[in-house]
């Protein structure tokens, strides 16, 4: 009984071959899935010229001609917004008028 569980051929020897089988069943549905999904991108590639201009667009930053891309760093952008914001909200009194306000109008609170 011994040998039929833990023998060389045994249970244990079968459940553990089960579970790779199970493991390389799942990973061929998987490279299945990415294949036709390859399949797909390449007939768009052969068939519709306005896919292939949006991947040149995405890939290789071409433009048309007479074209203008802008970029914008964001991280920069917000940080200097950031900064700007604050120190307008530091020269604010409580009310939310500006110094320069409060001079020409009366007392700063």
């Amino acid at each position: 009984m011994a040998w039929l569980g833990f023998g060389e051929q045994g249970l244990i020897h079968l459940y553990r071959t089960e579970m790779e089988r199970k493991a390389y069943v799942d990973r061929i549905h998987q490279l299945a899935k990415e294949n036709q999904t390859l399949l797909e991108e390449v007939h768009r590639l052969r068939t519709d010229m306005e896919y292939i201009e949006s991947v040149a667009r995405k890939e290789l930053s071409l433009i048309k001609k007479n074209e203008i891309i802008y970029r914008f760093d964001k991280k920069e952008t917000r940080s200097k917004d950031a900064g700007r914001i604050t120190k307008k909200a530091q020269n604010l009194d409580k009310n939310g008028r500006s110094e320069r306000e409060v001079q020409q109008n009366g007392k700063f609170e």
